[in-house]
């Protein structure tokens, strides 16, 4: 979905969030066969996700997971105002992580009516890609922000460099095309024998459609929803926590499970444990020195240094 601003082209809420926005799909997924983080639990049936997200977020206004699930719910609603508030709170906790930055920022972006891109939107941009270069939504937004001062070409160099580094059938992949064609059009710049020139990730390097570390995966059984259900919310964060505790202790008896490692760094990213995120990370590395290419990418689809 393309949304167009003052005569500019803008990626907006179904385009570049879906893909790589890690708050998004660890949101909406579970952990690794344990159940899902805080924020599934408690937007299960008949529940109004919003209201739970708040409440969850209110209980603990110190868990930038809360405030992270809150914003993509939330813009998800087309609430852009209020999300790019709760990613404010989630970057002021988490201010290493690279996602809630791009968050914030696209958040910005769409809440903004009258510029295309408002200055604390660029800030929260900039941000972003000096903690991460890779950050494909950062390094979306940026391009558009040269589109808008004029460079062109520029900016459909920086788009096509980043389809260079898109997965095959990654879903921003289609839009992000199109926004390169449709730029090309408006000021006439032949771009149809560049993007057929592009080469994207092989299926070697890039075995799936999108990361394991952005795509949902299996739900818990009923028996745990019910289980997490009928406990207090103060006391689901520390079950997550078992939980991913568990998945550690299963990596430590299987070491060389690389889809299992992404899955404790994306669990301890969803927690907000950045720090223990990077050692899940290097213990990786260390126990699989053979995949350390495609860890270190997975680990920069989460902000995992």
């Amino acid at each position: 979905m393309i949304t167009l601003k003052p005569g500019q082209i803008v990626l907006a809420a179904g385009a570049l969030v879906l893909g790589f926005a890690v708050v998004y799909s660890a949101m909406h997924g579970s952990f690794s066969g344990a159940g899902q983080p805080p924020a599934a639990v408690e937007t299960g049936a008949g529940v109004d996700p919003l209201a739970g997200l708040s409440q969850r977020a209110a209980d603990n206004p110190q868990d930038p997971a809360a405030w992270r699930a809150l914003g993509a719910a939330q813009f998800d609603a087309g609430r852009f105002a209020d999300a790019a508030a709760a990613y404010e709170k989630a970057a002021t906790l988490a201010p290493q992580l690279a996602a809630v930055w791009s968050s914030l920022g696209e958040a910005r972006v769409m809440a903004s009516t009258a510029d295309p891109m408002p200055a604390p939107a660029l800030d929260a941009f900039r941000k972003a890609a000096a903690i991460d270069p890779r950050d494909p939504r950062a390094r979306y937004f940026l391009a558009v922000k040269r589109d808008l001062g004029g460079d062109h070409q520029g900016a459909i160099g920086d788009w096509l460099a980043l389809l260079a580094d898109t997965p095959p059938g990654a879903p921003w992949e289609a839009d992000l095309k199109r926004t390169v064609e449709q730029v090309g059009k408006i000021h006439k710049i032949e771009v149809a024998s560049r993007i057929a020139g592009v080469k994207q990730p092989s299926a070697p390097t890039m075995p799936r459609a999108l990361p394991v570390a952005a795509q949902a995966i299996p739900g818990p059984s009923a028996a745990d929803l019910q289980a997490a259900g009928s406990i207090p919310p103060s006391q689901q964060r520390q079950m997550a926590e078992t939980m991913v505790a568990r998945l550690e202790g299963k990596l430590k008896a299987n070491p060389a499970n690389v889809e299992g490692w992404i899955m404790l760094m994306r669990s301890r990213v969803t927690l907000g444990q950045a720090e223990k995120a990077g050692a899940a990370l290097k213990d990786a590395i260390a126990a699989n020195p053979s995949a350390a290419g495609r860890l270190r990418q997975e680990a920069g689809v989460l902000g995992v240094r």
